[in-house]
């Protein structure tokens, strides 16, 4: 069997990183995008499904389930540091611009 090389980081690495708005805002879209793959209403409450991924095991979380819960613990990585530094804003949406977007 032929084998190829590739790279990792060793496992007691841990990384210091910058994200700029730009890619949080992609990870944030492509997290949207992998909750919409992986649930719908008819599966249940959307709470409940996330709170299913993300405190079961994730070796018996399916594909999809497993890219969901990844890009939520990057979301949240991000949006802990932007906190931690002062950098995290909240403001107020309308609910209706939210379901359109859905769309």
């Amino acid at each position: 069997m032929e084998s190829i090389k590739v790279k990792e980081i060793k496992d007691d690495a841990v990384m210091n990183i910058q994200v700029n708005k730009s890619f949080y805002m992609m990870c944030k879209a492509a997290l949207l995008v992998a909750f919409r793959d992986s649930h719908s209403i008819e599966k249940g409450n959307a709470e409940d499904f996330i709170k299913s991924v993300t405190t079961k095991p994730y070796n018996e979380l399916n594909d999809q389930e497993r890219l969901f819960h990844t890009l939520s613990l990057i979301v949240a990585e991000i949006e802990r540091q932007a906190d931690i530094t002062d950098q995290l804003v909240e403001k107020e949406v309308k609910a209706s611009d939210l379901k359109s977007s859905k769309d």
